[in-house]
């Protein structure tokens, strides 16, 4: 069973899917029926596209369900497990900070700018890029403090894919 965080993510997923359909369905419909249009449909689907985008990353990665070396990583003996685990996730984290440098940065100067159509702040949409990328560094440091601090136990050094959306 997830935590009710997730499941409130989800729903909220399901919820901007629901929406990109409604507009984008809607738009053809209205075009090619009646030869009219939504005219925020497509860059409100395009906003939501990428909120879901990345907060569905962001619940892959909650789920351990990203590609990975498992296999060739399930072969090593523990020790070097631990090493590549580390390396993985301090790897990673390097690259989810940098990522939410920028992000914030893109946030900070798209509050000025509107989109032309909805007027909604870019900053908001740019949001989702940092929400992603700060939501996985806090999964990263996580995972790296239990395995320096021995918690964490030999069969969580490989994540086994598979197991996501049971």
């Amino acid at each position: 069973m997830n935590p009710l965080p997730v499941r409130i993510v989800r729903a909220l997923m399901v919820a901007m899917m629901s929406a990109m359909i409604v507009l984008v369905f809607g738009n053809v419909v209205l075009r090619y029926v009646f030869n009219s249009g939504i005219a925020f449909s497509e860059e409100a689907s395009r906003f939501l596209f990428m909120w879901l985008t990345l907060i569905g990353a962001l619940l892959v990665m909650h789920d351990k369900a990203h590609l990975g070396m498992s296999t060739v990583i399930s072969h090593l003996g523990e020790n070097a497990q631990r090493v590549c685990r580390l390396l993985a996730d301090a790897g990673a984290l390097g690259c989810c900070l940098l990522l939410a440098h920028g992000a914030w940065q893109l946030v900070e100067i798209g509050m000025d700018d509107r989109a032309p159509v909805t007027g909604v702040p870019l900053g908001i949409v740019y949001a989702s890029l940092l929400i992603c990328s700060l939501g996985m560094a806090a999964m990263l440091m996580h995972s790296l403090w239990r395995l320096v601090s021995g918690r964490m136990a030999q069969h969580e050094l490989v994540p086994q894919s598979g197991t996501s959306g049971e």
